[in-house]
């Protein structure tokens, strides 16, 4: 493997890195479950990509790595959507958003 290769996939998996890290910290740090749950579904599903992709360079493209492009297309469809039914039963349980009043009455739901 070039020199070429080896530095793309060493880049494409710290910053798959550095994105899930961030990822991790806005969960830490957001106030409610609903922009938790944006940041995780954006941060995990492109550092994860970002991860794997490195990874797929690393191992070559044979049959090997054609593996790590189905988990990648997983990560992809699996994430978000697993992001998008947390906040939606989170909103259908009624918890509680930043800056909602609270005694402020929702007669649409």
């Amino acid at each position: 493997m070039s020199d070429f290769w080896l530095f793309l996939s060493a880049f494409a998996a710290l910053l798959g890195s550095l994105v899930m890290v961030v990822a991790t910290l806005g969960l830490v740090r957001l106030p409610d479950v609903f922009c938790r749950a944006h940041a995780v579904g954006k941060g995990l599903t492109l550092g994860l990509a970002l991860l794997f992709l490195g990874l797929w360079i690393d191992l070559g493209f044979d049959n090997t790595g054609l593996k790590l492009v189905a988990a990648i297309l997983f990560q992809f469809i699996t994430l978000p959507v697993a992001s998008h039914l947390l906040a939606r039963l989170s909103y259908e349980k009624r918890l509680k958003r930043v800056g909602q009043d609270e005694t402020r009455k929702d007669s649409a739901r």
